[in-house]
């Protein structure tokens, strides 16, 4: 990208952009472009303390080992730092900061959360004249295409995770993708930049996807709602509330709509409320958003890596999901017998939850050999309520699940609601 668009670079930042040094594992690896006038370095660390070079780009991944080192090593050097490291910049984002600003240098890393959407740069400077209440979105791919696929073509969560694995959607050992911590360490990030508070990702609530069903898909589409996986920090008072997990959002919201592996933010502002839509993750938006920050560099921008001063930046505090307020999709496997609903309506009571709805599908009748169902086998029971508190569904949960009318864990899904 940086020699398809050598001339014009130059002429918008005023100064010709070269890369002078690369250092990876395999030397030998085919990269489709020349790198024989370029140094090479063996040692990622050596590279990042060369005198002889202004900007450091890390690309490694990784929040500790060579990766964390080399940076840290680039900062020491006061050269200016691109990383599309999120994992790094999660865990210690104040600290390299910190180091940032006593050496008189910057970090960038518009790669780092949504691939080639420039949401950093939104946040870090187009939006500084609004005061953001809620930053939520779309953050990993690979959820967003086992969902899509699920809810398109009928498919199991196993079935849609092992052609995403084919397709290099995702990694062998998929946890961090499914289970919800890329998300986490995405917003800890977008949180940062928008409230002020240290990225940690020790303080995000988060769950991920491998629980959600057909069912539920299913279930969601017939109330009005698809599933996404979404990251979520909003003010909540004084505090900041951080949270990662499956959400309904109703269909017509531009996010509902995002489908494959694109990535989705949406930001509310007092002044204005937008949704960033694009591509999040891939080479050519990696190098996008790289070369973006290689060229606010090459044009003489400056400021902090979170658009605040490391010292000014607050503890985020581990989220108190308990006190989250909104609607819930609750389905339960009840048992087929009398005193049943009885029992769950009475525990939600309890609770003072309130119900919007209550749906029941019918168990599939017995064909041919089939062997017929006991009277006694789960049947499955969705409710949807309204505003209530996580502290008070989960304990009209607990009530339920002591009473012994449903036959196993329920699914609990937080809705969005306009």
């Amino acid at each position: 990208m940086l020699a398809r668009r050598k001339d014009e670079i130059a002429l918008r930042v005023g100064r010709p952009v070269e890369v002078v040094a690369v250092s990876a594992r395999d030397r030998t690896r085919n990269r489709d472009c020349d790198l024989s006038g370029v140094r090479w370095f063996e040692d990622a660390v050596e590279l990042a303390r060369d005198p002889d070079i202004d900007v450091f780009v890390e690309l490694i991944g990784g929040h500790d080992g060579i990766a964390r080192d080399a940076v840290e090593a680039a900062i020491a050097s006061g050269h200016e730092v691109i990383t599309a490291n999120k994992a790094l910049l999660a865990h210690h984002g104040v600290s390299l900061a910190s180091g940032a600003e006593a050496n008189g240098c910057n970090i960038y890393f518009e790669a780092a959360v949504a691939g080639g959407i420039p949401v950093i740069k939104a946040l870090r400077e187009a939006l500084l004249g609004n005061e953001i209440a809620r930053v939520s979105g779309i953050l990993n791919g690979t959820c967003n295409y086992i969902l899509t696929r699920m809810h398109e073509e009928g498919l199991s969560f196993d079935a849609c995770l092992e052609q995403a694995q084919l397709l290099g959607y995702a990694e062998a050992d998929p946890t961090f993708d499914v289970d919800g911590f890329d998300t986490a360490h995405k917003l800890s990030l977008l949180a940062a930049l928008a409230f002020g508070v240290q990225p940690d990702p020790d303080a995000i609530h988060v769950e991920g996807i491998r629980s959600i069903t057909l069912a539920d898909l299913e279930a969601a589409d017939e109330l009005g709602y698809r599933i996404k996986l979404l990251g979520v920090a909003a003010r909540a008072g004084a505090a900041v509330e951080l949270r990662v997990h499956p959400t309904m959002v109703p269909k017509h919201w531009p996010i509902a709509q995002v489908s494959g592996v694109t990535n989705a933010v949406a930001i509310d502002g007092d002044a204005v409320a937008l949704t960033l839509v694009g591509p999040g993750a891939g080479g050519d938006a990696t190098a996008s958003a790289v070369v973006g920050d290689i060229c606010d560099i090459a044009a003489g921008k400056s400021g902090t890596p979170f658009g605040w001063k490391a010292r000014d930046l607050r503890a985020a505090g581990k989220a108190a999901i308990q006190r989250h307020e909104g609607g819930y999709y609750i389905r339960l496997a009840a048992v087929d017998r009398p005193g049943t609903a009885a029992a769950i309506a009475r525990h939600m009571a309890e609770q003072n939850i309130s119900l919007e709805s209550i749906m029941q599908h019918r168990r599939g009748r017995p064909h041919g050999g089939e062997r017929a169902e006991s009277a006694e086998a789960p049947a499955p029971v969705v409710l949807v309520t309204y505003a209530t508190t996580e502290d008070a569904v989960r304990r009209a949960i607990a009530a339920i699940e002591i009473d012994g009318v449903i036959a196993s864990p329920p699914q609990v899904i937080r809705i969005e609601k306009d």
